[in-house]
């Protein structure tokens, strides 16, 4: 049957921000807009769209500060444009699909309830991303919609970082490392391969997405060894309010300590830990940066970022046997030269050398020309990974 409709809308609900992008399915896929709702759940939420045409160019602030509310109004800025009455699919990234969901999928009622289930494993993202869901059908019913999760580019990690080290058991439930930020880090190794094949093919690389939510994987010949987070977001490095790795032993000592619940334990370190909990006054980087020469706690919450960091890429270069490319994205990856510079300072042992100039000016190639290591910026594209992972969807029909 012959397609009338050639237009793919792309969802990206994140830990404080709906992204999405409009897409033109013809011979290629061209990008007609991207926006985003950001800062949800701070002070000065707002809608940002940029796009060819000049109405698509604009920021306005949006009077709410919860995501269902910012769901909501996406939704009805999407249905009074005339581009999106005859959506041929609508793509969602998806965080968590658990042991049996990792390839991009047809949304159907049966992988809805699966994804239900696991709320429990993400009560982070998973329920916003089915109310995104949800939401979608209700205004735009009859309209595939697809699920590409952020977990299939670890799903082949090799064992011994896969398995987890607690009883045997568990792993028949399910319980390993999954790793996320998939999408991301895909996009990633796809544009380093456009701009140095040998290199994406046959390199060591250390690839960050550092926002809100932050990790880094290590990949070797264009295969995941080895990921920061591991069976929910919350592990790794520290990030805007997730707590990154902790002592185990923390959990317990609450409970005794304070009565402490595991409900209670999960939210602390999911929504009130990172960045937030160590300043007390935002997750958000550009804030901290902001206060730190005033505010020690903002100074401080900088330096464990930058330091964990750190310690993380020297980690992966010792999985890896070495380094090649060392990659930052991300919101804060990609804008932020001052954590950029304080990550890679003492990295110079292993090869690490920024350009001043290039990193002050966010430049594509951040190390100097005779750098043994190539340190570079590359600007993810998440919606571009969904809109082709939904193409394929489609066309196979």
């Amino acid at each position: 049957m012959q397609q009338t409709s050639r237009r793919i809308l792309t969802i990206n609900g994140g830990s404080s921000s709906i992204k999405f992008a409009l897409f033109d399915k013809g011979a290629e896929l061209r990008q007609l807009l991207t926006g985003e709702i950001e800062r949800i759940g701070l002070a000065g939420t707002c809608l940002r769209v940029k796009g060819a045409e000049a109405v698509d160019n604009f920021s306005q602030p949006m009077p709410t500060q919860d995501f269902a509310a910012g769901a909501s109004a996406l939704m009805d800025w999407l249905a009074r444009r005339s581009d999106c009455e005859d959506l041929l699919a609508v793509g969602h990234r998806v965080v968590h699909g658990g042991p049996s969901h990792y390839e991009p999928h047809i949304i159907t009622s049966a992988l809805l309830k699966e994804l239900r289930a696991l709320q429990e494993i993400d009560p982070e993202h998973l329920p916003q991303e089915l109310r995104l869901i949800e939401s979608i059908k209700e205004r735009f019913p009859g309209v595939a919609q697809v699920a590409c999760f952020d977990t299939s580019f670890h799903h082949d990690l090799p064992r011994v970082a896969r398995l987890l080290p607690i009883p045997r058991r568990y792993e028949a439930a399910g319980v390993r490392r999954y790793g996320f930020h998939g999408l991301s880090y895909e996009f990633m190794l796809s544009e380093l391969a456009r701009i140095n094949q040998a290199e994406a093919l046959h390199g060591r690389l250390i690839l960050t997405h550092l926002g809100n939510g932050s990790s880094i994987a290590a990949v070797h010949s264009g295969k995941s060894i080895d990921t920061s987070m591991s069976f929910t977001p919350a592990a790794g490095v520290p990030m805007g309010t997730r707590s990154g790795d902790l002592d185990p032993g923390l959990g317990g000592f609450l409970a005794r300590t304070e009565g402490m619940s595991p409900e209670q334990f999960e939210r602390m370190v999911n929504f009130q830990s990172g960045l937030l909990g160590i300043s007390e006054t935002s997750s958000d980087m550009r804030d901290l940066l902001d206060r730190e020469l005033e505010d020690v706690r903002a100074r401080e919450a900088v330096a464990v970022y930058c330091y964990q960091l750190k310690k993380w890429i020297g980690a992966y270069a010792a999985a890896l046997g070495g380094l090649d490319t060392l990659v930052f994205a991300g919101g804060i990856g990609e804008h932020s030269p001052t954590i950029r510079e304080r990550i890679c300072a003492g990295l110079s042992f292993l090869g690490v050398v920024l350009d001043q100039r290039r990193n002050a000016h966010n430049a594509a190639l951040l190390s100097p020309d005779s750098a043994r290591i190539k340190v570079r910026i590359i600007a993810t594209d998440e919606q571009l990974v969904i809109a082709r992972a939904v193409t394929r969807v489609i066309d196979a029909g």
